[in-house]
């Protein structure tokens, strides 16, 4: 997932090399980070919140295969 959520953070924003994802498991839970450049916060939240949440949804289609229950958040340097 961890790489899965980099490779498609990277590809949207305009300062690839200041992607950072944290992963961090408790339990049964996951939380990913994703921090950007603060240019590029709008890249991934897009318009209405779109993108993010379409990260969201592809995300938590792969936490299902695992029983795990994820959450992405997204934070700036």
């Amino acid at each position: 997932m961890k790489e899965l959520v980099l490779q498609v953070t990277k590809a949207l924003v305009d300062h690839p090399e200041d992607v950072v994802i944290d992963k961090i498991e408790r339990n049964n839970q996951v939380l990913i980070e994703i921090t950007v450049n603060p240019d590029d916060v709008g890249k991934i939240i897009g318009k209405q919140g779109r993108i993010i949440r379409a990260i969201r949804t592809v995300v938590k289609a792969c936490a299902v295969r695992d029983n795990k229950k994820v959450a992405v958040e997204l934070t700036n340097k």
